[in-house]
């Protein structure tokens, strides 16, 4: 297979006004199936997408086309997995939310019922498709079946988590998500303070 090789570009949003501490922006990773590495490469410590990553990267970028009450803020596409931030623009769907730690908490039916998880669905259903028909292998699994989601709750967690994203291609071999990688104190700490607790699983 021929790879049309893109870099990923990175989008950051600052949208005006918008209250991050009413639990309407989330960090997200989604992990390749089984962290396999097949979204492309790191080259000069930047991120250099094959035909698949830029299958993702066009299925992530259209997400406000679905859902016009998202926005995207950063994400990074790795080789093996990304990191995104993904902000409820629409105050009643984040006004629906229950209280709880994470989403995935949630009883299926309240999960159906939130945005976040229709979002995340969506996005990996129709990217793994795609790639399952370029790759001609239909239901293959292209995606972890679990994925990390983290409500931002204020300004300082936005920019943490914005400048660790910016910062994934340059510290690949010390990223929790690189297989081959030696994950550093800073990036531990960084999952430990954002209560990513088993990692394996997603």
């Amino acid at each position: 297979m021929v790879n049309h090789i893109r870099h990923c570009y990175r989008r950051l949003l600052r949208l005006s006004g918008y209250n991050y501490s009413q639990a309407g922006a989330y960090f997200l990773t989604i992990c390749t199936y089984q962290r396999n590495f097949m979204l492309g490469d790191i080259v000069n410590n930047d991120v250099n997408l094959n035909e698949l990553g830029n299958i993702v990267l066009d299925f992530w970028n259209s997400l406000p086309s679905k859902y016009s009450n998202i926005e995207l803020d950063e994400f990074v596409i790795m080789p093996n997995h990304l990191h995104g931030i993904v902000v409820i623009t629409d105050t009643n769907v984040v006004n629906q939310k229950v209280n709880v730690g994470t989403i995935h908490e949630l009883s299926l039916r309240e999960r159906r019922n939130m945005l976040l998880p229709k979002v995340v669905g969506y996005f990996k259903m129709n990217s793994a498709k795609a790639i399952n028909q370029k790759l001609s292998s239909l239901g293959t699994s292209v995606w972890q079946r679990n994925y990390y989601e983290h409500i931002i709750r204020n300004e300082a967690e936005l920019d943490r988590i914005r400048q660790y994203i910016v910062n994934n291609p340059v510290k690949w071999t010390l990223d929790y998500d690189n297989p081959d990688g030696k994950p550093d104190q800073e990036e531990i700490q960084f999952w430990r303070d954002f209560g990513r607790k088993d990692l394996s699983e997603f």
